[in-house]
């Protein structure tokens, strides 16, 4: 359980209100090479962030290819879920939607009031959630945005039309990630694959020379769209962080692993078929985090769509 100092310290971070942006005078591209995400400071607009389910009835997902950004987390039982982090393009539709976590609200504070699209929560995370310097929209907020799908049962076809809580895409200046773009440095590993693994699940990333991004695939199973389109980031990040227990569980009793990514620790990262070292650090919430190489210089991302699986230190 997280202690008493940790729970302080997370309530004393969130602060109530929040502010609908509208779209920023931004042209919509990813971020350029050779230079870094911009700072809370200069964002213009806020992205929107929506919880995905991520267990084998929920897959194929919607509209997960268009995010700029995809967290993947550890959840109760060793499962995982998706948050998915848009800036530069809203799809119609992304889901399916699922509930929030207490890590969540950590992780969001690097963005300027992002706009949070979740099913629902835990009722004693609910208040917490209110109180984050976000703007929550779950079905209890906003009804006319969410619909029920076919084909598939509750709670796996809840699904959003951003179109409806947003003006339009923010664009890349609210995508204050910390994260630095640019050409591949020098040498790194030659890597064809890797694989993540939690207790009750595990993502595998295989490098695709023809496409030049790394192929993902979820419990075995190649991941794609429901479009048909396999996802494929030009990078990703494994961050090893500490993972506690928080104070939050399920109806089984089952509590929620709460994910630290303020701080400093490891990670590896996946970029044009190589494996770097780097260290990350997010020194406050407020913060994006950096990761820096072996020679401390910082680490570029390639151009492209990022993956970071959060991974027990």
């Amino acid at each position: 359980m997280l202690t008493a100092g940790l729970v302080a310290a997370v309530t004393a971070s969130l602060t109530a209100g929040c502010t609908r942006h509208g779209p920023a005078d931004d042209d919509g591209r990813a971020p350029q090479s050779g230079t870094p995400t911009p700072n809370r400071q200069q964002a213009t607009g806020s992205v929107l962030a929506v919880k995905i389910d991520n267990v084998a009835a929920a897959r194929p997902q919607t509209g997960l290819d268009a995010a700029d950004v995809v967290y993947a987390e550890q959840v109760e039982g060793g499962l995982s879920r998706l948050m998915a982090v848009y800036a530069t393009r809203l799809p119609e539709v992304v889901g399916p939607v699922r509930s929030a976590r207490e890590s969540d609200l950590e992780l969001l504070r690097q963005f300027d009031r992002p706009t949070l699209a979740f099913s629902g929560a835990q009722k004693k995370l609910l208040p917490l959630i209110r109180r984050a310097p976000l703007r929550p929209e779950s079905p209890a907020e906003a009804s006319g945005a969410y619909y029920r799908g076919s084909g598939r049962p509750a709670p796996h076809n809840l699904y959003l039309r951003p179109a409806r809580l947003m003006d339009g895409a923010p664009g890349r200046a609210a995508l204050t990630t910390g994260f630095r773009y640019g050409p591949a440095p020098a040498g790194g590993t030659v890597t064809a694959s890797r694989t993540v693994r939690y207790p009750a699940a595990r993502f595998a990333f295989s490098w695709s020379a023809d496409r030049n991004r790394w192929l993902v695939s979820m419990d075995g199973t190649p991941a794609r769209t429901t479009a048909g389109n396999r996802l494929a980031p030009a990078t990703v990040v494994v961050q090893h962080v500490r993972v506690t227990k928080s104070a939050y569980h399920d109806v089984l009793g089952n509590y929620t692993p709460f994910t630290e990514t303020v701080g400093t620790g490891t990670a590896e990262v996946l970029r044009d078929g190589r494996s770097y070292e780097a260290t990350w650090s997010r020194p406050q919430a407020t913060d994006g985090t950096t990761f820096t190489g072996a020679d401390g210089s910082p680490l570029d991302f390639a151009d492209g769509q990022v993956w970071v699986v959060f991974a027990k230190a």
